[in-house]
C-alpha cells in the first residue's frame, strides 16, 4: 500500500473510530440510568464502568442484581464475567495489531471491545487497524464514562429507564457492529443460529450462559462454512459494499 493510501487509511480509521465512540457512549446514559434503578449509588455505578468497562458485561451484571439485591451479587458478578470471556478471544486476534511495545501491551486490554475490535479488523493497513483500535477504545472509554455519570444523575429524574426504551439501547448498539459483517451466506446462517440458540435458552438459563451457548454454536457453523463465501465481501466501515461481478455459465448459485 502506497504512503498516500495508507494515510488515507489511518484518517478513514480516526473518522470511524470517533463515530462509533459517539454512538456508542449515547447508550451510557441508559446503563447509569438503570444501575442507579437498580440499587446502585452514583459512584458504585461510575467505580463499575471505570473498572469493569465492558457493556453486556455491565448491563448483565445490573440486571442481576436488578433482580435479587445484594445476595444476587455472586451471580452477578458470574454472568458478567461469562459474557467477558469473549474479550480473551478479542485480545488473541488484537495482540499482533497492539504491537510489542510493553505499555501499550499493559494497557490495550482494558480498550478491547466489541467495538474497537470490529472497527480495526474493519482495515488491513497495519497502521489503520492500530488508530481504529486506540481511537475507538479510548473515545469510547471516555465518552461512556462521562454519559454513565450522567445518566445515574438523571436516574431519579427519568424514573424507570425501561418505560422509555433505554433498556434497548445496549442490543441495538450490538446489531449496528453485527449488520455490516452479514454479507455472506455463512455470516447470515451463523448470525441466526446464535440468536437463536440465543433466545431459546435465555428463559431457562443464568444470565451470561446463553450468550456463550450461542458463541459456541456460532463458532461451530462458522468454522464448518458449509454454505461457503458469497460473491459481496463485507464492506470497510464508510465505504460502499464491493460491485458484484457478472455471473456467467456455472457460476449463479
Amino acid at each position: 500500500m502506497s504512503t498516500d493510501a495508507a494515510a488515507d487509511a489511518s484518517r478513514r480509521a480516526w473518522r470511524e473510530g470517533l463515530g462509533v465512540a459517539l454512538a456508542t457512549s449515547a447508550y451510557g446514559i441508559s446503563f447509569g440510568a438503570l444501575a442507579t434503578a437498580s440499587g446502585l449509588d452514583i459512584w458504585q455505578t461510575c467505580v463499575l464502568s471505570l473498572v469493569m468497562f465492558t457493556g453486556g458485561s455491565q448491563f448483565a451484571f445490573i440486571g442481576v442484581i436488578g433482580a435479587g439485591g445484594v445476595a444476587a451479587a455472586p451471580a452477578a458478578i458470574a454472568s458478567a464475567g461469562l459474557l467477558g470471556i469473549r474479550n480473551v478471544a478479542y485480545g488473541l486476534r488484537m495482540a499482533p495489531v497492539v504491537g510489542v511495545d510493553r505499555l501499550r501491551r499493559l494497557i490495550a486490554p482494558h480498550f478491547t471491545i466489541d467495538e474497537s475490535t470490529a472497527v480495526a479488523l474493519a482495515h488491513t493497513e497495519p497502521r489503520a487497524r492500530r488508530v481504529g483500535f486506540w481511537v475507538t477504545g479510548i473515545g469510547i472509554y471516555v465518552g461512556w464514562n462521562l454519559t454513565t455519570l450522567l445518566g445515574a444523575l438523571l436516574g431519579d429524574v427519568l424514573g424507570d429507564p425501561r418505560a422509555y426504551g433505554l433498556d434497548a439501547a445496549a442490543a441495538a448498539a450490538f446489531l449496528a457492529l453485527l449488520w455490516p459483517r452479514l454479507r455472506q451466506r455463512q455470516a447470515i446462517a451463523v448470525g441466526i443460529a446464535a440468536a437463536v440458540v440465543a433466545t431459546v435458552l435465555t428463559p431457562v438459563l443464568m444470565p451470561g450462559m446463553p450468550v456463550l451457548v450461542a458463541a459456541v454454536v456460532a463458532i461451530v457453523v462458522g468454522w464448518t462454512n458449509w454454505l461457503g463465501a458469497s460473491a459481496t465481501p463485507a464492506p470497510v466501515l464508510g465505504e460502499a459494499p464491493a460491485p458484484r461481478r457478472p455471473e456467467g455459465p456455472g457460476q449463479g448459485t
